[in-house]
């Protein structure tokens, strides 16, 4: 899992893109702002990866999966 809360964007999608140089089928990454949330859903998705989103009160759990 990829911690990304407390970081404004471009850095956690900057994080998520370093991570998907090992090519595997899925992977999480905890955000805290929804800028983030929508950044990374935008990239997993031209990425090929399906994203579902889990709201956990002033954090997001976003799971990407082939």
């Amino acid at each position: 899992m990829i911690d990304a809360r407390g970081r404004s964007c471009p850095e956690p999608v900057l994080m998520l893109r370093k991570a998907m140089t090992s090519k595997e089928a899925s992977y999480e990454i905890m955000v805290d702002n929804r800028v983030s949330v929508e950044n990374i859903t935008r990239y997993g998705q031209h990425e090929g990866y399906r994203v579902t989103v889990e709201d956990r009160e002033d954090e997001y759990l976003l799971r990407l999966e082939k």
